[in-house]
């Protein structure tokens, strides 16, 4: 499976000093659709190894419908980089809004945490073969400033 979307209620545990879904909540959120992504493509453990950037564009009320959706973006040897994008709204209303996106990153690992290659993915539809063009061109300009 090379995408997951979750979908919850924003519950009132979730709250922060605010009033609004705490923003360590919505990462926690972020990592578990990765996982859930990067392991069903893998068939095997995987483990977080970096997030990209994350700005919170809106808040998330109490009461949201939250949608997380993890779509695999680009594989090397072992490493799985995912798409993440955060949409939450009033089911009332039904308009959606996206909170947040990022890129995250996971490896597959073997018993002893020593990370093993990964099924390469090819990308097969127009939005998946630009998505995994950015996200290349992406790994490619952070390599060349190493």
């Amino acid at each position: 499976m090379s995408s997951i979307t979750l979908r919850f209620l924003a519950e009132p545990s979730t709250v922060n000093f605010g009033g609004k879904v705490h923003g360590g909540t919505v990462m926690k959120w972020i990592d578990e659709a990765g996982y859930a992504c990067a392991t069903s493509w893998a068939k095997l453990y995987c483990v977080t190894v970096s997030v990209g950037s994350i700005r919170f564009q809106r808040p998330i009320m109490i009461g949201d419908l939250v949608e997380v959706q993890a779509r695999l973006a680009y594989t090397g040897r072992t490493s799985m980089n995912i798409a993440v994008e955060v949409r939450a709204g009033d089911m009332k209303t039904g308009e959606m809004h996206v909170i947040t996106e990022c890129l995250v990153v996971f490896v597959a690992v073997d018993p002893d945490g020593q990370a093993i290659p990964v099924t390469p993915w090819r990308p097969d539809t127009p939005g998946d073969i630009a998505l995994a063009q950015r996200v290349k061109a992406h790994l490619d300009a952070a390599r060349s400033m190493s």
